[in-house]
Order: C-alpha cells, then structure tokens, then sequence
C-alpha cells in the first residue's frame, strides 16, 4: 500500500482477543488512554507565541506517547506492559504482543506505519508462532480533530499490509481539551494513569490486610 492509495476498508473483523488472549479489552483501554492522556497533555503545554504549531504539537505528543508509555511499564503497575524498542519508531508489548501506534485516520495507515521492524516481526513470531503469524501485525491509530485533541482511537490488526483482521474503536472516554483562552489547566499526572487504592468511609487507603504465618 502506498502514501496515495485507498484508504483500507472499515471492517469489524475480529475481536482482538479472538486474536490473541493478551489483547483484553481492558488492557487496550488501558493503552488508549495513556495515548490520549499524553496527547491531550502536549497541546496542553502548547504555547501558540512561542511558536507551537500543528508540527511541533504532533512531534511532542508522540515523544509524550512514548515517554508515557515507557514510565508506566517501567512503574509495573501493569505486569503486562513492557516496551520492545525505546527508538523512534518505537515497540512496546501487551504480554508477549508488539504492537505499535500512530497519529492518522485508521483507514488510511501509511506504508511507513505498515512495515514491520525486525525486531517486532522476531516478537510476533515468539507471541504467535510461525503458522499463525503470516504478516500479522498489531497498531493503534490516534484519530485527532482540527485542534489536534483525540477523537478516536482504533486498534487495529493488519495482514499482508493490505487486509484488515480486525477494527476496534476502543471504548474510552475521553478528557476535555485544555480551555482555549490559555487559561491554566491542571494536567493529569503519571499515577491518575494507574489503579487508585481503594477507600474506606473515612475517606483514608484501605488497609492491608497482613497474610497469617
């Protein structure tokens, strides 16, 4: 598929964890929403008189993407995710899946999203096995509005860089944009992208209950 050619069908296809029992929705949800955070954090931060613009938005939304991700795996909060390649093009995993993302319309992903890295293509084969791995491969598509603010976000599993296996708009809700006015605006931090403690009446963290020798 090149830069110019039709846009890829939207089809459903298959559920993600009919693809693989890593791909829970929860887990997706969880991925969608650390992009969207990071994203909406990005333009945020943005400063119009400094000389923001659509490009060196995009460009530190992806690096907070990236950051994002990687500090959460790094946490372990979530057992299940771990980055693959910290470089630019940049592989994280939900359990043993690599899987990428982009900022574009998810029916219309560009040869450079659709090319599977060594690295990525040796994981799917440890995650899928060689039968069942066939040009598989795994991505997030971060659909953005005329301000740049998340619309959707689409997992998406393509073979043969041409057939679509499966189409998901992940359920998210998703945060207000920053006020327009440049008003100061409290950006989320790392650990609201995490399990809260739950809370007792009081208002305090539940205790832990200590395990009986």
């Amino acid at each position: 598929m090149t830069e110019s050619a039709a846009p890829l069908p939207s089809l459903k296809g298959k559920s993600p964890w009919e693809l693989h029992p890593a791909l829970t929705a929860e887990r997706l949800q969880t991925c969608a929403r650390l992009l969207a955070n990071a994203r909406r954090d990005a333009i945020a931060m943005a400063s119009e008189e400094m000389g923001d613009d659509a490009w060196s938005i995009g460009c530190r939304a992806y690096a907070f993407s990236r950051h994002r991700l990687r500090r959460t795996a790094e946490a372990g909060h979530y057992p299940w995710l771990k980055v693959l390649d910290e470089s630019h093009l940049f592989v994280f995993l939900i359990d043993q899946v690599p899987v990428r993302f982009w900022r574009g319309a998810a029916d219309d992903p560009t040869d450079r999203i659709l090319k599977r890295q060594q690295v990525e293509a040796q994981q799917l084969s440890l995650a899928l096995g060689e039968a069942d791995d066939d040009g598989l491969l795994f991505r997030f598509a971060v659909e953005t509005g005329d301000r740049g603010q998340v619309e959707r976000v689409v997992f998406l599993a393509l073979r043969d860089e041409e057939r679509v296996e499966c189409f998901w708009p992940v359920p998210l809700e998703l945060s207000a944009m920053p006020a327009a006015n440049g008003a100061p605006t409290q950006l989320r931090l790392m650990g609201e992208d995490v399990p809260v403690p739950k809370r007792n009446n009081a208002g305090l963290p539940a205790p832990r209950l200590r395990r009986a020798r």
